[in-house]
């Protein structure tokens, strides 16, 4: 296998089901995405692969990510699960496998799962192994047990109203590049005054101010969308260069808005 850098830019497929996910993945690939985000518990991993055999782009060519539920983390569950979900999505390996939530309450240690995840690697089940909603703290418990095998990523929720900004600069410190879900807020973004007013200085929606502003700050975004005007619009988004004052403008929207935050989740930083 050669390895594959993480893209810019992902495709993301939560809440996405059946034929939407289906058609969802087989657009974005056309439009030129190549990285595709997916998970065990998003329950689409099956229509998320017969997106991409559907879309005539070669799986070399296709950066594919999956997410192992806590359910899973037990060693013996975590290697079987990856082969399911492999099995789904009609390959045999993704590109990068996540460790989706950290154990709620520590139930699996660590230790456990992220050796399983290692060894998942070893086997050839995943090319990279990276992490997902870990704080600081649990980075660099990770970091510790997997020594000088690399972490790609930790996916956490950034966007506006959650700068995230204490998670990012650990990650970033450690080497670990920042993946962000929910960029856009569920939607929030299309209601900012600052957002809208720097869009028309662009000619440019908020949706596409919020993802170029993600990508400013070194961050991968992985919005989700069915139509493939939007899809093309997020991808667009890249290309939009924000001033200084238009990023600092952006930064004071932060409030700390979390929307994923789960009874399991750990304690934020």
């Amino acid at each position: 296998m050669t390895f594959k850098e993480l893209p810019r830019i992902g495709m993301g497929t939560f809440r996405l089901k059946g034929d939407d996910a289906r058609e969802a993945v087989k657009s974005a690939l056309s439009l030129g995405y190549r990285h595709i985000d997916t998970a065990q518990m998003y329950d689409n991993e099956a229509a998320v692969g017969d997106g991409i055999t559907s879309s005539g782009i070669p799986r070399r060519d296709i950066f594919l990510t999956t997410k192992v539920w806590f359910d899973n983390l037990r060693a013996s569950d975590l290697i079987n699960s990856l082969k399911q979900s492999t099995e789904r999505l009609k390959t045999d390996h993704v590109d990068l496998a996540l460790i989706h939530w950290p154990s709620p309450d520590d139930e699996v240690p660590m230790s456990e799962y992220l050796t399983a995840l290692r060894d998942a690697q070893r086997e050839g089940l995943t090319e990279h192994i990276g992490i997902s909603n870990f704080t600081c703290a649990q980075m660099d418990q990770a970091r510790d047990i997997l020594k000088d095998t690399p972490i790609l990523t930790n996916q956490v929720e950034v966007h506006p109203f959650l700068a995230n900004r204490k998670v990012v600069d650990h990650a970033h410190k450690l080497g670990i590049t920042v993946t962000g879900y929910m960029p856009l807020a569920v939607g929030k973004v299309m209601q900012d005054e600052t957002l809208q007013r720097i869009g028309r200085d662009h000619n440019a929606s908020p949706a596409q101010i919020a993802i170029a502003w993600i990508a400013s700050r070194g961050i991968v975004p992985i919005p989700s969308s069915t139509r493939p005007e939007h899809q093309k619009a997020n991808l667009e988004a890249l290309d939009i260069r924000l001033s200084p004052e238009e990023i600092a403008a952006i930064a004071k929207l932060d409030r700390n808005e979390r929307i994923a935050d789960t009874d399991f989740a750990p304690a934020w930083d």
